[in-house]
């Protein structure tokens, strides 16, 4: 410590007592040195910092004493102008829409995250049946700015005016396998106008008895509900025997029959077992009919009452009373979320 403070001393004693002499020629010595250094440097960058503090010690000093500056006098005056229009100038508005709600962009992200086989239209349906009115364009937006990357969207197919002009009825049946490779048919109706979905039922051999039968069903449960209907469109399975249009023909339905190997024909029946693939069956495993008629039915009940789909301007094919808002008032934040099918499906509705 004694010899630290010794040199201590001794420097503030050499920066005392010297001349006015080596300060001027430390003075040249670093002029010089800029000098070599904008040799390299033709215009060097400056930032805010450096500009108020040249322009200060501008200020001070006398012009003589400002030769040599890596800035001209004219620069510094900019600078000064530029700073005191930049104080009093009024801060620039954000063109465009106004930006969407956080809690509304923190629902989209939560929606996005916990059902990974939605995309962005379908997202959009999800809260336009809550209330929110958001374009399918901006949620795209705020999942790829949350690098969500969003579901690819299907095609239309050529056979789609067809059908709808017929008021048809498509009817399939939907394969199922379980864990110990048994494999159960799955027979539905969906209504082509209102994209209802009716359960037709289950078995492990289909035969043409038993879909007449099930036809005879359909009529004995939802005759109501198909009284727009003219026409029913099915394949040309074996399964599909006279009698099972004999039934429809009773009805003054027109049978309609798909070309051979043309599953496009039938593409609203298709486009179903394709969400219930997606949605359910492929998120899950399936091991006996029981376990099979109970997500099924769940899942159909759930298409039919609460998912929103884009032909029928983002409403299920049984909208819910409580869930439309069309008083006016901004709906609110508060959302529940339930869930179907042993916790596969979530539907959101707005708290009470």
């Amino acid at each position: 410590m004694s010899r630290f403070l010794y040199r201590f001393l001794v420097l503030l004693a050499r920066l005392a007592v010297r001349s006015g002499r080596s300060k001027d020629l430390e003075i040249i010595v670093l002029r010089h040195q800029l000098t070599v250094l904008r040799r390299k440097v033709d215009r060097p960058e400056i930032n805010d910092n450096d500009r108020t503090l040249l322009g200060v010690i501008a200020a001070a000093l006398p012009r003589r004493l400002r030769d040599g500056w890596i800035v001209t006098p004219e620069t510094l005056l900019r600078w000064h102008r530029r700073r005191i229009a930049r104080h009093w100038a009024q801060p620039p508005k954000r063109p465009g829409r106004p930006s969407t709600d956080a809690k509304i962009v923190t629902l989209i992200i939560e929606m996005a995250t916990d059902n990974p086989t939605w995309g962005y239209r379908r997202i959009a349906g999800e809260l336009k049946g809550l209330g929110h009115k958001i374009g399918a364009s901006t949620v795209w937006r705020i999942l790829k700015q949350h690098n969500i990357d969003p579901a690819p969207n299907r095609s239309e197919v050529t056979w789609t005016q067809f059908l709808h002009s017929q008021a048809a009825v498509a009817c399939d049946f939907a394969t199922i396998d379980t864990a110990f490779f048994r494999r159960y048919y799955l027979l539905f109706f969906i209504d082509v106008t209102s994209r209802e979905v009716f359960y037709a039922g289950t078995t492990s051999n289909p035969t043409g008895a038993w879909t007449t039968q099930a036809a005879r069903n359909l009529f004995l449960s939802h005759a109501d509900r198909l009284d727009t209907a003219r026409a029913p469109v099915r394949d040309r399975g074996s399964q599909f025997i006279d009698a099972f249009d004999e039934v429809f023909r009773t009805e003054s339905f027109k049978i309609l029959k798909t070309p051979v190997r043309t599953p496009v024909a039938n593409t609203f029946a298709e486009r179903w077992i394709g969400t219930l693939r997606r949605e359910l069956l492929d998120r899950t495993i399936i091991w006996n009919r029981r376990q099979v008629e109970g997500l099924v039915t769940d899942f159909i009940a759930h298409y039919n009452q609460h998912r929103p789909h884009r032909s029928l301007d983002q409403q299920p094919p049984q909208p819910a009373a409580a869930d439309q808002t069309t008083d006016g008032t901004k709906p609110t934040l508060r959302v529940v979320r339930n869930t179907r099918c042993d916790g596969l499906i979530n539907e959101y509705r707005t708290a009470a």
